[in-house]
């Protein structure tokens, strides 16, 4: 049987956190905005109470979970290959796709140039070191906040590369 209502209780750190995240993330909802400025509302005193509803039918969340992967601003949804940076998608080619993927789901885990090869290319394919490199140097331009000193796939000198586990 569905409650019609639950109070939750908050405090300052929640809403604080909430309204950041929402102003980071930028949501593809057209209520975000209300929310942000009822975050905002109650965190400035002028109302005690925030009561959300779900719009429509309120469809369950449980077919939209994804097993993603977020570090930061940046998220990759293997199932529906996409990338988001900042809640915007981000057009990836398929093999930048696969590298940034196989990166991220070994994050921290350091790789030669080679092994990102034999990972992503199943078919037969002219292996250069040249190769993956053009193609680590358009995924940073693509998803890095600045792709010379970048955030997310780091060079490891003389081995390779990996995906960061500080974020």
């Amino acid at each position: 049987m569905k409650k019609n209502a639950s109070f939750i209780m908050m405090d300052s750190a929640l809403a604080k956190s909430l309204h950041d995240a929402l102003k980071v993330l930028h949501p593809e909802s057209k209520y975000s905005k209300e929310l942000l400025q009822g975050l905002q509302d109650l965190m400035a005193g002028e109302v005690a109470t925030l009561m959300l509803g779900m719009a429509g039918q309120g469809e369950p969340f449980v077919n939209t979970v994804d097993d993603g992967i977020f570090a930061g601003a940046l998220e990759i949804h293997p199932k529906s290959r996409k990338v988001l940076l900042l809640g915007v998608e981000v057009s990836l080619t398929p093999k930048e796709f696969d590298i940034l993927y196989f990166l991220a789901k070994n994050r921290g885990e350091i790789f030669t140039k080679e092994q990102i090869y034999q990972a992503v290319w199943a078919e037969d394919y002219l292996m250069s070191d040249s190769n993956i490199m053009a193609f680590i140097r358009k995924l940073r331009k693509k998803i890095e906040p600045n792709p010379d000193v970048p955030e997310y796939i780091l060079t490891i000198w003389g081995i390779g590369y990996k995906f960061t586990d500080r974020i």
